[in-house]
């Protein structure tokens, strides 16, 4: 039997000071932003902190390669994610608007 992959997304969220930031990974971001952003999870990190700012995200075509990315930034330092986020979207805009229209 063939084992089916999937693609993914590593994503970075942000509250609104940009005092937190919460790295996560999905097969579904469009989906996946949006339970954040209603705290559909509500005792969840993002819930407590109110992220709900997508501020990076990549995509990968496996699952697994994403699943991987996610765990390198999250052993990276936080000026290292600031750092990534910088280069991807300089203004630190919150990117729900280019996913919410995919």
């Amino acid at each position: 039997m063939t084992k089916i992959h999937y693609g993914g997304y590593v994503y970075i969220l942000c509250n609104t000071k940009r005092t937190v930031l919460y790295t996560g990974v999905t097969s579904d971001l469009f989906n996946r932003i949006q339970r954040h952003r209603h705290h559909i999870y509500g005792n969840s990190f993002t819930a407590k902190y109110n992220c709900t700012r997508l501020v990076y995200y990549a995509a990968f075509e496996r699952i697994e390669s994403a699943i991987a990315e996610e765990k390198r930034i999250k052993g990276g330092s936080r000026q290292q994610k600031i750092d990534m986020i910088t280069v991807m979207n300089p203004d630190w805009n919150d990117l729900w608007s280019q996913v919410q229209h995919w």
